[in-house]
């Protein structure tokens, strides 16, 4: 293959799917793109094969439609992992405890993340609890049946949450819980004052009121102040009758406390979205156990986010380009948690 010459201008890796649909909005003069196909091949944005041995992107912007079934994630962070010319990386999520973020900060790559999944993982989270509240597994199976039978449900309005963690998405499930008529507790290390939440504690506190909660969502980040955070012990005084959601990663919940504690009632469902290991292995006492919902880590899965990532990336982009400080700068953040 011949080589590419760029000049000046600055080279974007991204997703086949991203250029498509979002590379017009993003031209740029001194801007080009390296684009790459499903089956991990790339191109340059005349559609040329570029080597991937001789491929030097300055930026990489990662989008969430790279972790779909047969998307080519495992080549583009490779490339991202080894190439020299990078200098930033535009990641779709709020997380960044993938040791991959790590790797590339300490080679001087900038870490960008993106809380643009608060509004799909919150309506998850409200969903996931009106489905436990109002049994509507029962109404599912009625309607297979042909049977018409009424039975009274759980209420929101009334119930007490706890939300562990708010940031982007902890404070959306607060703000949607509150307008439904929940009281909401919270839990951050540094509280400052602006949380929407009813009362504020930190994480010290947790295993004495976590007893008031009907509902708990797990929405910190994973670190060493987070892993296992749901032990023994705190599992122990859970509400009888409460609902545990995790949508932050699977590192906080110790998972044979967990189930030792859905055995004895407390909590009576957990709605779990991440696990310790992805995908959960086939033999997982979670995919049978009949107070355990699993989904496959499929909680911000809402259409709009795609929108809000290339927004955000623009916006950085424009900062990139002009040599202005980028946002949601997390590489300090990446570098502390190693």
């Amino acid at each position: 293959m011949p080589d590419v010459t760029y000049g000046d201008r600055v080279l974007v890796l991204v997703s086949s799917v991203a250029h498509g649909r979002f590379a017009a909005g993003l031209a740029r003069p001194d801007l080009d793109w390296l684009v790459m196909a499903p089956d991990g091949g790339l191109v340059d944005s005349t559609g040329a094969p570029v080597d991937r041995e001789r491929a030097e992107p300055e930026v990489a912007w990662a989008t969430s439609d790279l972790f779909r079934t047969g998307a080519p994630l495992r080549p583009f962070l490779g490339l991202a992992r080894r190439a020299p010319s990078l200098r930033w990386f535009q990641s779709p999520a709020a997380g960044y405890d993938d040791p991959v973020f790590r790797e590339m900060a300490t080679r001087g790559v900038t870490i960008t993340n993106a809380h643009v999944n608060g509004v799909p993982i919150a309506e998850f989270v409200l969903r996931s609890v009106l489905d436990e509240f109002q049994d509507a597994a029962t109404w599912r199976s009625q309607a297979a049946r042909r049977v018409w039978e009424i039975h009274d449900w759980r209420e929101v309005a009334g119930t007490t949450w706890l939300v562990i963690g708010l940031g982007g998405i902890g404070s959306e499930v607060a703000v949607r819980a509150r307008a439904l008529g929940a009281a909401v507790v919270g839990c951050r290390r540094h509280p400052d004052g602006t949380e929407q939440v009813d009362r504020m504690v930190t994480p010290d506190a947790l295993v004495d009121v976590v007893g008031e909660a009907d509902v708990v969502v797990l929405a910190a980040p994973a670190g060493p102040s987070t892993d296992r955070l749901v032990d023994d012990r705190l599992v122990a005084r859970f509400r009888p009758g409460s609902i545990l959601v995790n949508v932050a990663r699977g590192s906080l919940i110790d998972e044979a406390a967990l189930l030792s504690g859905l055995d004895g009632g407390h909590p009576a469902v957990a709605v779990l979205d991440v696990f310790a290991t992805e995908p959960l292995a086939d033999d997982h006492p979670f995919w049978t156990h009949p107070q355990v919902r699993v989904t496959p880590h499929n909680a911000a899965g809402g259409t709009g986010r795609h929108l809000r990532q290339a927004a955000l990336f623009a916006d950085n982009l424009d900062r990139y380009l002009t040599g202005d400080p980028l946002a949601e700068d997390v590489t300090a953040a990446v570098l502390d948690t190693g």
